[in-house]
């Protein structure tokens, strides 16, 4: 990340105090059964986009094993490849903007960069799966007090942050008991899921955020009679 163009709040407008984007439809995009989170986290991004854009399990799918990523990806890797040649679908093809780094231990430049899209982040996913268990997969599951993991072996998307207390409405969940409901947390996607993480928690599992501006960039697909034309 030394190298990437870093996600700056200079020259932008203030972030709104809070900020969630829920899409109507989720999916795991493949990662229940395959090692392809880095590329469903890519379909949640595109689902975030307004109008929603719901990509296919077949197509993400598809693209992960065109590109060798179906068990395993580079998040930036993936980015890159995003941006030349996207998800293909219903005529159109969706890649991804420019690329920037984002500093996650700072919640000016996170919630600024999460408001302008989702942003991808790597995690070490043992505390967050139990997490996930608590509901057993349902939105709405809450990632409190984790400890310190540096072992990166999954992707997520943050698409929301603000307090816990309104990011628990929005989900329409309520905060666990003992909990002090106005600590800052984020929404985050994973497995077919959207939950709630604190601030310190979210820090503690993460090891690199990434911020795609536009997250969306819609293209028409070639036909097939266009993809034969040689110049």
């Amino acid at each position: 990340m030394a190298a990437a163009t870093p996600h700056s709040v200079v020259g932008l407008a203030a972030a709104p105090p809070h900020f969630i984007t829920i899409p109507h439809r989720l999916s795991s995009w493949g990662n229940f059964d395959h090692g392809d989170c880095v590329t469903a986290e890519e379909a949640f991004a595109k689902a975030c986009h307004n109008p929603e854009i719901f990509i296919s399990d077949n197509e993400v799918i598809r693209w992960a094993t065109k590109h060798g990523v179906l068990e395993g990806a580079y998040l930036h890797q993936v980015m890159v490849w995003m941006q030349e040649n996207g998800f293909h679908q219903s005529r159109h093809i969706y890649d991804d903007g420019q690329i920037y780094s984002v500093d996650w231990t700072n919640p000016s430049t996170l919630n600024s960069a999460i408001a302008e899209g989702p942003v991808k982040i790597g995690v070490a996913a043992t505390q967050l799966q139990t997490a996930w268990n608590s509901t057993n997969g349902k939105t709405g599951w809450f990632g409190l007090g984790f400890n310190k993991d540096t072992n990166e072996d999954h992707c997520v998307s943050l698409c929301g942050y603000g307090s816990l207390n309104w990011l628990a409405q929005q989900l329409q969940v309520t905060v666990p008991a003992g909990v002090d409901g106005t600590k800052l947390g984020y929404a985050m996607f994973t497995w077919d899921s959207i939950g709630i993480i604190d601030q310190p928690s979210m820090i503690a599992v993460t090891e690199e955020a990434w911020l795609r501006t536009p997250t969306t960039v819609v293209k028409p697909a070639k036909t097939p009679e266009q993809e034969s034309v040689t110049v």
